[in-house]
């Protein structure tokens, strides 16, 4: 890529993670390579308006204990372009006159969760015909319901940990349901909604008498929750990227393991606030084997789910091998994030890693 691009930042959203998209989204302002790109912050507040953020705005949110950063409505709407024959965007200022963003070349959606990562904006782009980074629609949607994600992957033969779901109307019928939720599935349980990530409304559960409350918390962020064996086994996650020219997925040449300390899971405090009681090993010691076979069910995972651009893939490393946790196809990006650490321990840079991404984009854009 030669000439000098122009680039949306795309990030905030309606979900539970937006605060989380916002301090990816300005690690990602502070380490593009401005030689290469012009960059336009444009953020989605929680109900829905799509704003023009100003750059010292966005260079300022950092993720702190009770002082979360958001997408503040600061009057303006970003309109995205009227019809195939462009690929400019307006703004409408706060005083009520227009102004042309100019042309765009790409864009990149740094949003976690629901109506972000679950092909929701990757739809929306897609109906304007603008490149995006990452995933397009049924990957997105795939990887982002763990129910449907794991049920494709298992179908291809790559291990994934035993589950069951359940819906509120379910446990309406029948209220005695939740009685049974646990039959033929091994304690600890892991509780979680089956469409959302960082972690949000996830519980561990040790006994039947603490799968009413784990289930309301994670009702509380979707109508459908996962219920799932835990697996005894290192937890540890490896970097994908799609290959240039239909070439295979590239992994890391290295993988990174959460180390539990006294936590008792990689909970949102734990993934985003400091909170003690996990480590990150980063390289992970695993034997040559170990590695291969978590690079090989990786690949596999990204090229089953459909996916592109970039994911970051998680497994439980057992005995037997390696199960299949989560796959994440808008993993955690700021500078500290397992996924561009994966690709620094492995040469790619954090600010070459996002080059990589906009090219990749621009090049497999139909």
């Amino acid at each position: 890529m030669s000439a000098r691009r122009t680039v949306v930042l795309l990030f905030g959203g309606r979900s539970s993670e937006h605060e989380i998209s916002c301090v990816t989204a300005a690690g990602v302002l502070r380490a593009i390579d401005r030689e290469l790109f012009d960059v336009i912050p444009v953020g989605i507040t929680k109900r829905g308006a799509t704003v023009l953020v100003p750059e010292e705005d966005l260079l300022s949110f950092r993720l702190e204990a009770g002082a979360l950063p958001t997408v503040a409505d600061n009057g303006t709407r970003v309109l995205w372009p009227a019809s195939l024959d462009t690929r400019s965007l307006t703004v409408i200022e706060q005083e009520g006159g227009l102004r042309s963003l100019g042309h765009v070349d790409a864009v990149i959606p740094m949003m976690h969760g629901p109506f972000g990562e679950d092909g929701t904006v990757q739809g929306m782009l897609e109906l304007v015909d603008l490149p995006y980074v990452g995933s397009g629609v049924l990957g997105s949607a795939l990887a982002m319901d763990k129910h449907v994600a794991k049920t494709v992957l298992a179908d291809a033969g790559i291990a994934v940990a035993p589950w069951r779901t359940v819906t509120r109307f379910e446990l309406d019928r029948d209220p005695y349901l939740a009685e049974r939720l646990d039959e033929g599935l091994s304690y600890p349980l892991f509780v979680k909604p089956a469409r959302a990530g960082s972690s949000v409304g996830v519980s561990k559960v040790s006994e039947r008498a603490g799968i009413p409350a784990a289930l309301d918390l994670a009702f509380a962020e979707d109508s459908v929750v996962l219920i799932e064996s835990g697996v005894v086994g290192r937890e540890v996650e490896i970097a994908v990227l799609q290959g240039r020219g239909g070439a295979a997925p590239r992994t890391s040449s290295v993988i990174g393991e959460i180390v539990f300390t006294g936590r008792e899971f990689y909970d949102f405090e734990a993934k985003y606030l400091g909170a003690a009681g996990v480590e990150l090993a980063l390289p992970a010691e695993v034997t040559e084997a170990e590695f291969e076979a978590i690079r090989d069910a990786a690949v596999r995972a990204f090229e089953v789910a459909q996916l592109a651009g970039l994911s970051r893939i998680d497994f439980f490393l057992t005995a037997d091998g390696p199960v299949l946790n989560e796959i994440n196809t808008l993993p955690g990006f700021t500078p500290v994030s397992m996924y561009p650490r994966l690709w620094e321990e492995s040469g790619l840079s954090y600010t070459d890693l996002i080059t990589e991404l906009v090219e990749l984009a621009i090049e497999t854009h139909r």
